[in-house]
């Protein structure tokens, strides 16, 4: 859970970003940055997120959080992920050069967050030989997470 000094903090970098833009933290992007903040590592669809900005604001519409969140992504304060699962979600951007990695579950669906990266050793292989500057990558890994496995296992005769 994000400290309160943490969340503003955060808050600043984020409306400092949108001033370098050109673009106001109307209410309807705090109350999006809020939410996003306060569940960071629970990758939100667009509809989980309106669903808890709309808890705060009811006037709210989805519309406003699809441009919202293209906004965020466009300023990259959001990152954009596709797990397969037929939507996308959201998590903030970092400031750090890549992100965590993620393994996702083939039965329950549920995504963890895996921290090592175990790629600066090839990334810097391909900026070598091939004149190429790597900025990010993303892994995703398929499988089935500790329970999932459980549960097939125990069917088993």
């Amino acid at each position: 859970m994000v400290s309160e000094e943490e969340k503003r903090q955060k808050i600043r970098l984020i409306e400092e970003k949108l001033k370098e833009k050109d673009c106001k933290l109307t209410p309807q992007r705090k109350a999006t940055l809020d939410v996003l903040i306060e569940n960071e590592s629970k990758h939100l669809s667009t509809e989980d997120i309106y669903q808890l900005v709309k808890d705060k604001y009811p006037d709210i519409g989805l519309a406003t959080i699809y441009r919202t969140l293209q906004l965020f992504d466009n300023f990259d304060i959001v990152k954009k992920l596709n797990f397969n699962d037929g939507c996308y979600r959201y998590e903030l951007s970092e400031d750090h050069r890549h992100q965590h990695h993620h393994l996702i579950c083939l039965t329950c669906g549920n995504v963890y967050e895996f921290d090592d990266d175990l790629l600066d050793q090839l990334e810097d292989r391909i900026e070598s030989n091939n004149d190429f500057q790597v900025k990010d990558h993303m892994v995703k890994f398929f499988g089935y997470c500790k329970d999932c496995k459980e549960d097939d296992n125990e069917k088993e005769p």
